[in-house]
């Protein structure tokens, strides 16, 4: 198989030759041609044309709208006042935000401080302010938004959906004008939709003028209605440009000596990406991770990795125990819980990290998977496949961008493996590469011949050991793998990923678990090769004191419950907060039946007593009896009597006449 990065042309090669002090910035950058989507992008957008943009992660969309943003708010025949806006590119995640606001910073801090002679004469505007970035953060307000806007004069704006929106609409109502605008740029759009955004982004839309130029970008376009939606309301008749990537492979010699090459189908992914999967027990994967890095740290000298997990509980799990597995690399988080200022901080920090031989490592979720331009990642490894398939290629692509080379790994257990033919209907082709032994990195074993890997064990054990120091690693280790069942159950592809088919005792092992958690779908699970950590729990503690003293004390109390019926209280209570997540759902859904049950039997009383003027005491009777219809339990002729003794007992509460523990220690949760 060959592949090669693709140029199209110099960047002097546009028909409209760009601004000097713009093209010295490119080429500063090492950009020294246009890749394709640059050679078809800009100079449509330059003119008086939408686009509709599609192509690989890494393929260089970001200056290919960034650059005629530029050049059409140098040629304005009139520069902008304070309080109007040129530019606005609205994306999914403030990552990306603050990521496009650096590359419109870099471009606007090497702008000449006066302009030249020759660009008054041509009519070109004067200096341009610094680009506004919008995002949440706990250092900034929507009123301190529309203040630094108006402070700065800003002609570019950049921001996530929401806060963009009450810029332009809420507190910058009636502030911030947007009639001089010149284009709308959504970035990773499809996104923008999945995430829920298309009311606020159709708002903001049909608030700004229609005489601009819009640009939806993306490396994962859908046909879906809500795009299509979104092009009908934001665009008029753009001009559709698809990037295809293909690949080559040797099939003969001429004569001569030369390779003979055939063209196969397309690739979604990178030219120079190296896409593999390795498919290995359940219990295992967390092994092979491992061994993945040391692999490709000693052969390949990669220093900078991205792990990607299902979840954010996963990352702040494995956040504090792969360390203990590894202890030479530095590790870094990244995931939509965490604080937008630690987000920021993470990220700066894992892009700016020197490469040596100890590698850097990032655990992420999809927050990290799309448009962040990270330099110098050498592989990816999926943990977890993604529970959406179009974030495949998104992961895949923070690597092996801009022409540089890059591998990718992806961790298959089980039917699993059927993911890979799944991804070659996509366009991503998956290279299979052996189970790695634990000889030597480089020994390939047979996957059906060998039986598990006895550095299971020893990794278990490894696991294990961190969390017996610290309560608190146990239930983060509880509640990753609980997060990790459920969005597994919830995979787009849910033909291929089911929990039924999925060994949920390896991957307990996998994550160390000292003892299953309670969860239905453990229930008639073979536990025979799982044993439970030797841990005296009741006074196996909390590294934080003060989370330790709640824990002591919260069993003072339990334990001096006197009267049984506090007992029995605390029981229900117990059931309710121990209660599998899953099993709520249930619950409430059983609680719903019930007071259905109720009123029906209301309404039906009510209905009986107007008739009983004229009837005789057995033909009252008879209507008094409990239809047929009314089955409230299956057939069980006492719940008729234990619906109306609850019914009685919630007269006795509203009364005063008992205590609400009292009800509920009767009745539970169902009588809420």
């Amino acid at each position: 198989m060959s592949t090669s990065t693709a140029f199209a042309g110099s960047w002097s090669s546009l028909p409209t030759s760009l601004t000097p002090w713009i093209l010295d910035v490119i080429q500063s950058m090492g950009h020294t041609q246009m890749t394709p989507v640059q050679a078809s992008t800009i100079p449509l957008f330059m003119k008086h044309k939408d686009v509709v943009v599609e192509a690989v992660t890494g393929s260089g969309k970001t200056l290919a709208f960034v650059i005629p943003i530029l050049e059409r708010l140098i040629r304005r025949q009139s520069k902008l006042r304070k309080d109007e806006v040129g530019a606005l590119i609205i994306t999914p995640t403030r990552e990306l935000a603050s990521q496009i606001h650096s590359i419109f910073e870099l471009f606007l801090s090497s702008q000449p401080a006066e302009s030249t002679a020759t660009e008054i004469d041509e009519g070109l505007s004067p200096v341009h302010p610094p680009p506004l970035l919008l995002v949440s953060s706990n250092e900034s307000s929507a009123a301190q938004d529309v203040q630094r806007f108006l402070l700065t004069g800003a002609d570019i704006v950049i921001g996530t959906p929401g806060r963009v929106e009450e810029f332009l609409m809420g507190k910058g109502r009636g502030t911030v004008n947007v009639k001089e605008l010149e284009v709308l740029v959504l970035d990773e759009a499809d996104r923008l939709l999945d995430l829920g955004f298309q009311t606020a982004v159709t708002r903001i839309i049909t608030h700004l003028p229609k005489q601009r130029r819009t640009g939806l970008f993306s490396a994962t376009m859908t046909d879906a209605d809500a795009l299509s939606e979104l092009v009908r309301v934001g665009l008029r008749n753009p001009a559709r440009i698809i990037v295809k990537v293909q690949s080559k492979r040797v099939t003969s010699k001429t004569l001569s000596g030369k390779q003979k090459f055939e063209r196969i189908e397309e690739r979604r992914i990178p030219a120079n990406l190296q896409n593999f999967f390795v498919s290995c027990k359940a219990s295992e994967k967390m092994t092979q991770l491992t061994r993945i890095i040391e692999l490709e740290t000693t052969k390949n000298q990669s220093s900078r990795f991205i792990v990607y997990f299902a979840t954010c509980a996963c990352v702040d799990y494995f956040y504090k125990v792969i360390p203990h597995l590894l202890p030479s690399a530095t590790f870094h988080s990244l995931h939509g819980n965490l604080p937008p200022a630690s987000r920021s901080k993470t990220l700066d920090a894992f892009s700016s990290a020197i490469a040596t031989t100890s590698p850097s490592i990032l655990l992420a979720t999809d927050v990290a998977a799309r448009g962040l331009d990270i330099p110098h990642v050498d592989v990816v490894i999926q943990f977890d496949p993604p529970s959406d398939p179009k974030a495949f290629s998104h992961r895949c692509g923070r690597t092996a961008r801009a022409g540089r080379k890059g591998r990718a790994w992806v961790l298959l257990v089980g039917r699993e493996i059927e993911f890979v033919d799944f991804m070659a209907i996509r366009k991503i082709p998956l290279n299979e590469h052996p189970y790695i032994g634990h000889v030597h990195p480089t020994v390939l074993e047979d996957e059906e011949a060998r039986q598990e890997d006895p550095q299971t064990g020893v990794c278990l054990n490894e696991l294990r050991s961190v969390l017996l120091a610290d309560r608190t690693i146990h239930d983060q280790a509880a509640k990753a793998f609980v997060s990790f069942v459920r969005a597994y159950s919830k995979h787009e592809a849910s033909y291929i990923f089911r929990v039924k088919d999925l060994d949920l005792v390896g991957i307990a092992k996998s994550f160390g678990l000292l003892r299953l958690p309670r969860m239905p779908e453990l229930k008639g699970v073979n536990r025979d090769s799982w044993q439970d950590a030797e841990v005296d729990w009741d006074n196996f503690a909390y590294a934080d004191k003060m989370q330790e003293a709640k824990r002591i004390e919260e069993v003072i109390k339990k334990s001096a419950l006197a009267t049984s019926e506090e007992r029995k209280g605390d029981r229900v209570e117990r059931k309710k907060l121990n209660a599998a997540w899953s099993d709520r759902s249930s619950k409430k859904e059983e609680r719903e039946k019930r007071k259905d049950q109720r009123i029906r039997k209301k309404k039906w009383l009510k209905a009986q007593a107007t008739t009983v003027v004229g009837d005789t005491k057995e033909e009252y009777s008879l209507k008094r009896a409990r239809p047929d219809d009314l089955d409230i339990s299956d057939g069980d002729e006492d719940d008729w009597e234990e619906l109306a003794k609850e019914e009685r007992m919630a007269k006795k509460l509203r009364k005063g006449e008992v205590s609400k523990k009292e009800f509920d220690a009767e009745f539970g949760d169902l009588g809420a």
